[in-house]
């Protein structure tokens, strides 16, 4: 990941508020992931969390952002948009980013350090092969994984997660 100091600061900024998301979501029994759509001013304009309990099992914070962008702003708006989310998006997530034309895409953990974490929790890998974001979404600006304490946060996140699943 190439950044300047500007927006890795801004960056940063984002990602904690995607993690008071990830939080709620754990609380809420949830795994925990969260997103918000910044426009081009810096505005958080859209928030979501995971609802996999609490909808279906598709209902992951990437997608309901893309689909707020698709019904809420017109496609410059989105390409100037940016998406910051805790994890590297799964295909399926990718997917839906791309079609709704969000410019920007910045997350905290990539699909291959959460599968090693899985690992080392001992949990089942998920359903699915995690693909670099990269191999998915055709111009977009991709920033991410990121290191340090944000990220040692989600992983803890996603390690309590793991054992109210297997204590459940």
């Amino acid at each position: 990941m190439v950044t300047s100091n500007e927006n890795k600061d801004k960056d940063l900024g984002y990602l904690k508020q995607c993690l008071v998301l990830a939080q709620e979501s754990l609380d809420a029994g949830d795994e925990p992931f969260g997103s918000v759509l910044v426009n081009k001013q810096g505005d958080v304009i859209a928030t979501s969390r995971n609802r996999t309990n609490e909808v279906n099992i598709l209902f992951h914070p990437e997608i309901e952002l893309a689909r707020w962008a698709s019904e809420n702003l017109t496609s410059q708006e989105s390409q100037q948009s940016t998406m910051y989310t805790t994890g590297e998006h799964c295909p399926m997530c990718a997917a839906a980013h791309g079609w709704a034309g969000i410019g920007t895409l910045v997350y905290l953990a990539s699909g291959k350090q959460l599968n090693k974490w899985y690992d080392e929790f001992g949990r089942p890998l998920a359903p699915i092969h995690f693909l670099p974001v990269q191999d998915i979404l055709k111009e977009v600006e991709i920033r991410g994984p990121f290191s340090g304490t944000l990220l040692d946060q989600i992983k803890e996140m996603h390690r309590l997660s793991y054992l109210k699943i297997k204590d459940s």
